[in-house]
């Protein structure tokens, strides 16, 4: 019998997307559980009220009441590193890891784990959010050396209203992308209905796409001490073992 993992997930509270898609990426998996503590964010944006959401000790009270749960490991199933900072999101794991002893990840430090362990260095991004938001993501990763290639932002700042654009949306902001031949293609908003859409089009286009839901459970299944490659039918992400 293999022994349970439970991951534990930190959760905007407006998300709708990111609980159903994590369960169905653990739908193939019959020991690993997910477990979601929420916090406030409804809004993304420069402003100082939007990015004072993101603030440790809101999310810190969230990752101590889902260490009660015994989970494996603590992930913040969010992006908000990608514009405030990537150190931000190292920080915080070594908060979160120093109050519960529980290893922590982020959706974007796996999302830059799995880049830099493939060696992609033109990155196609698409994302949902307003020009400003977009414009520091892609000054962050210029300062890393990555250079991003950016799909017009949508112009979106209500967090709960990212869940309502159409997969088919999406599916042509990637095909978009995937036009200039980046080496990676990141969509980049863990409230996007986009997760199901990256195996088929990967197998479409041939190039590596990494939802920023998923990379938050292959990191986590890594760090539980899960083989991620057991995970099927949800992108070649799942089959990198850095």
């Amino acid at each position: 019998m293999l022994r349970p993992i439970r991951l534990g997930m930190l959760t905007p509270s407006s998300n709708t997307v990111l609980e159903p898609a994590t369960v169905a990426i653990l739908g193939g998996l019959p020991e690993a559980t997910a477990h979601f503590s929420r916090f406030r964010v409804t809004q993304i944006a420069m402003s100082e009220d939007a990015q004072a959401q993101f603030d440790d000790s809101a999310i810190l009270d969230a990752a101590e009441l889902l260490s009660h749960a015994k989970v494996d490991t603590i992930a913040w199933n969010g992006t908000s590193a990608s514009w405030l900072g990537f150190d931000t999101d190292r920080h915080l794991c070594n908060r979160i890891t120093g109050m519960t002893g529980i290893p922590a990840t982020t959706s974007i430090l796996a999302l830059n784990e799995a880049l830099a362990f493939t060696g992609a260095r033109r990155l196609g991004l698409v994302t949902p959010y307003t020009t400003p938001v977009q414009d520091r993501i892609v000054a962050n990763y210029a300062a890393t050396g990555l250079i991003c290639d950016a799909e017009p932002a949508l112009g979106i700042e209500d967090n709960f209203a990212f869940a309502n654009v159409a997969p088919e949306r999406l599916a042509g902001m990637i095909r978009s992308a995937a036009a200039r031949r980046p080496d990676a293609i990141a969509v980049l908003c863990t409230n996007l209905r986009s997760a199901a859409l990256v195996a088929p089009l990967e197998a479409e286009l041939g190039i590596p796409i990494y939802d920023t839901v998923a990379t938050a459970v292959w990191k986590s299944l890594i760090l539980a001490g899960s083989d991620p490659g057991r995970v099927t039918d949800w992108g070649r992400l799942f089959q990198l073992h850095p």
